[in-house]
């Protein structure tokens, strides 16, 4: 299974039987708002306070997954989540609420393929039938930690990105009908000095770099292998600094193979800054439209690289650069799926 220095090939297909994606009011304004499954039209969701509110996003895409896969929450075995909130806590809360056996994940923005990569691993080495993966966040919930509350109506720099207000989730199986998980490359910690909380995508994009160019090399394909590479999220200012990096280490990936999930979730016109971000956005994206688009044969072959910045406000407060990291998810649309 494993290939090469850091990537997992699953020969027993682990396959995405279903998928639940839940969006804010931000999102349902954005160009890709049919792809959801629930979008509310408000941040309390009626709720006290953002951080239940995100709570209750994240186990409403559990639960629309699961419902989706015509199983219950105990024919799941194990339930693999994280978020960008202080010791996981709508995790965890969640965790508590659906009552499944629970792994809380914290790769900040880059859970979503942390989640899908081990789940298939998991499922290809026959430790669990059904799990189900999924990751959020929440504009109000997050900026209230890592910057400034909302309430108080901080200018932001034009580097800034927009936290998604959404939570994707997955059924990942051992069997069933859906695009299989084909491998997974685990990234390396990569800090390039930025400490600007600012800037996510700047600090980003050298671990996309790094993840991407160990991918192609430890599966040993070529440049055009996949139909679409979805990085999550480095927005207008990271994405165009990826393509440079990839160029100075000799990979030429077609440009119009590249996209970005924190692009592709908001309409230009919206006030994103550099575009949108958190844990919520490359998973939303990669479980409703490209998934969608998969299944409507646009692709067949696609890697979605989510990118972390592991940063903390304890971090930052001592002054600290962002150690940043990426995980990258191959996903192909395979007639057997079902076997």
């Amino acid at each position: 299974m494993l290939k090469g220095h850091q990537t997992w090939e699953f020969e027993n297909n682990p396959v995405i039987i279903s998928t639940g994606v839940v969006g804010g009011p931000f999102e349902a304004n954005g160009p890709l708002a049919n792809d959801f499954d629930l979008l509310h039209e408000d941040l309390w969701i009626k709720q006290d306070s953002y951080e239940k509110a995100q709570k209750v996003m994240l186990e409403e895409s559990i639960t629309r997954a699961v419902e989706k896969a015509e199983l219950r929450n105990e024919d799941i075995h194990f339930m693999l989540t994280g978020d960008l909130i202080n010791q996981l806590t709508p995790s965890s809360f969640a965790g508590r609420t659906l009552a499944m056996p629970y792994l809380g994940l914290f790769g900040a923005c880059s859970t979503s393929m942390e989640g899908l990569a081990l789940a298939a691993l998991i499922i290809n080495a026959n430790g669990a039938e059904r799990i189900v993966t999924a990751a959020s966040s929440h504009n109000a919930a997050t900026e209230k930690q890592f910057r400034y509350p909302t309430e108080y109506g901080a200018q932001k720099p034009p580097t800034a990105q927009w936290t998604t207000t959404a939570s994707g989730a997955a059924v990942v199986a051992n069997i069933g009908d859906g695009p299989v998980v084909t491998s997974a490359t685990i990234g390396k910690v990569i800090d390039m000095g930025l400490s600007d909380p600012f800037n996510m995508g700047g600090a980003m994009a050298p671990a996309a770099a790094d993840t991407l160019v160990a991918h192609f090399r430890d599966r040993d394909l070529s440049p055009d292998h996949y139909d679409l590479i979805a990085t999550g999220d480095l927005g207008k200012i990271g994405s165009p600094i990826l393509l440079e990096l990839l160029e100075d280490k000799e990979l030429h990936i077609p440009i119009d193979t590249i996209k970005d999930c924190g692009l592709m979730i908001y309409r230009e016109s919206q006030p994103i800054q550099a575009g949108g971000s958190g844990a919520g956005c490359s998973s939303a994206v990669t479980y409703g439209h490209l998934l969608n688009r998969m299944k409507n044969g646009d692709i067949q072959k696609m890697l979605i690289v989510a990118t972390g910045a592991l940063l903390s406000p304890i971090s930052f407060q001592q002054k600290e650069s962002i150690p940043c990291i990426a995980h990258a998810v191959s996903i192909e649309a395979s007639p057997n799926a079902s076997t």
